[in-house]
């Protein structure tokens, strides 16, 4: 099922999530990273669904996954959908190789079976942290009874698991390639379940039995895994292989402390899932770039890159170990310098579909290109277009009341209104013309040039601030302006 047949490319990279909900934003940044190492190094990325939970099992959760990595840009080499010579890639087809090493370790004394029911084990967490070392011959196992009386209780199909039997007296050793040298003694890690009593593997021996079949050379995972990593090269030694490479991410913070939880991120307005980031807009190269910068940095002033730039710069080395801090207005600020590097007419293509949403009637192609242009660099999401600056396509239905308290003074009416006649009578309807009318008339009143500028601004976008006024007014055609101006007179000169 699992022969390899070949030598494998030095750098092998898992991804390995499992489909007991949408992928998590963390989630992504794991397979970021992973996805970015093994390009740099000329490695493969795999994608291993670790579906033993069955309990948990989300019946879409491996398509999200699959779709939200392609709505990054982050290819995989191998996996459910890409085949490859190490499947198959789900553990639920896997199962019968996992029970075949659970029971080699038994056979040689590093694991056990338990018949413990839930009530005793319940019993044990009274009095002791953990079913390890110094609970284990008090217990209902394999190890307290003889080989006659478990094979007889095994023939029988009495429920049971299988057990790790984490050595006395040892020191644990491992380098993190993030966090470096990391020692624990075994006394306080616990006799581990590899089997549950369904038959199905828990995480950490099909995490590591995989590994080895797989090839795996480097494990990108979270540091919440760090604790688990222990258990992994115990059963690595016990089984007689050299353990991958590997490195654990730091932790993904909420914006006021503590770990980025679903319970905390919808407290504080964050999406949790890459699914909500896709629905609500977000440019998949920014949510990258900006996910890339949750725990890595270039060693430079630059912070905008595309999937490809991230590959030519990214290394494990620039990885920090302390916990980084989701900042959602930084991840708008990324959006808006992934938004100013479209092309113009892809731009127009993104903001075509939230103008539909708003109900906006459509301009035609090139007078969308035109408006987008003109506020590209105003721009955090496409759909600022039609929401802030929806005066681009319909005229104003209301002016903002600070803006008509600061601005609108007793001349404006009267200069608008000469403004509108200025424009009904010139022939070329471009930026310097425009401009070279508003100040002929300032002078000819005697006022400075801001003392039309605002109102006119006003009149015919409803608001005080937005992108240059005179290619504003050239966007929107003589026809609209005039026509603006006078009906702003008409109603704020009430």
């Amino acid at each position: 099922m699992c022969k390899q047949a070949f030598n494998p490319p030095a750098v092998r990279v898992r991804f390995a999530p499992s489909p007991t909900g949408y992928l998590h934003i963390g989630g992504l940044r794991t397979a970021l990273y992973g996805y970015l190492f093994a390009r740099r190094q000329g490695g493969s990325l795999v994608l291993r669904i670790e579906d033993t939970d069955r309990t948990r099992f989300v019946a879409d959760a491996e398509n999200d996954i699959v779709q939200a990595l392609q709505w990054c840009g982050l290819e995989v080499d191998e996996g459910p959908e890409q085949g490859g010579r190490y499947g198959p890639y789900r553990q639920s087809e896997r199962q019968s190789l996992y029970v075949k090493y659970a029971e080699s370790l038994v056979a040689s004394g590093h694991a056990y079976y338990a018949f413990d029911t839930p009530d005793s084990i319940a019993e044990l967490r009274k009095t002791s942290a953990a079913y390890g070392i110094g609970t284990r011959l008090q217990m209902d196992n394999s190890l307290t009874q003889s080989s006659e009386i478990v094979r007889q209780r095994l023939d029988a199909k009495e429920s049971h698991v299988i057990r790790l039997c984490v050595p006395e007296h040892e020191i644990i050793r491992f380098h993190d390639r993030i966090k470096g040298e990391v020692k624990v003694a075994s006394e306080s890690i616990d006799d581990q379940v590899l089997i549950k009593s369904d038959g199905m593997p828990t995480y950490h021996l099909a995490n590591v039995v995989d590994d080895h079949h797989m090839a795996i050379s480097h494990v990108i995972r979270g540091d919440e895994w760090i604790p688990s990593t222990p258990k992994h090269i115990l059963l690595y030694q016990m089984l007689g292989w050299q353990p991958p490479v590997v490195a654990h991410l730091p932790l993904i913070l909420s914006p006021t402390g503590g770990k980025l939880s679903k319970r905390s991120a919808e407290r504080q307005g964050i999406p949790i899932n890459v699914r909500d980031y896709r629905a609500l807009g977000y440019e998949p190269q920014a949510v990258v770039n900006f996910l890339a910068f949750l725990g890595w940095n270039p060693g430079s002033e630059e912070e905008v890159f595309g999937l490809k730039e991230l590959e030519q710069v990214f290394s494990l080395e620039r990885v920090g170990s302390a916990p980084a801090q989701f900042d959602l207005n930084k991840l708008n600020w990324f959006n808006g310098q992934h938004l100013r590097r479209l092309e113009i007419p892809a731009l127009a293509d993104r903001v075509r579909f939230y103008l539909e949403k708003e109900g906006i009637q459509r301009p035609d192609h090139h007078d969308l290109e035109e408006v987008c242009l003109l506020v590209r660099d105003r721009l955090e999401h496409a759909k600022d277009v039609a929401r802030r600056f929806r005066y681009c396509f319909a005229d104003p239905d209301e002016f903002d009341p600070g803006g008509v308290k600061k601005r609108w003074k007793a001349d404006s009416a009267e200069l608008v209104q000469g403004y509108a006649a200025r424009l009904e009578s010139i022939k070329a309807f471009d930026e310097p013309t425009l401009e070279t009318q508003l100040r002929d008339l300032a002078a000819q009143h005697e006022v400075g040039a801001g003392r039309i500028i605002h109102p006119v601004r006003l009149a015919v976008s409803g608001t005080t601030a937005g992108p240059s006024l005179f290619a504003l007014l050239r966007v929107l055609g003589r026809d609209t302006c005039v026509r603006r101006l006078r009906n702003a007179v008409r109603i704020l000169s009430k």
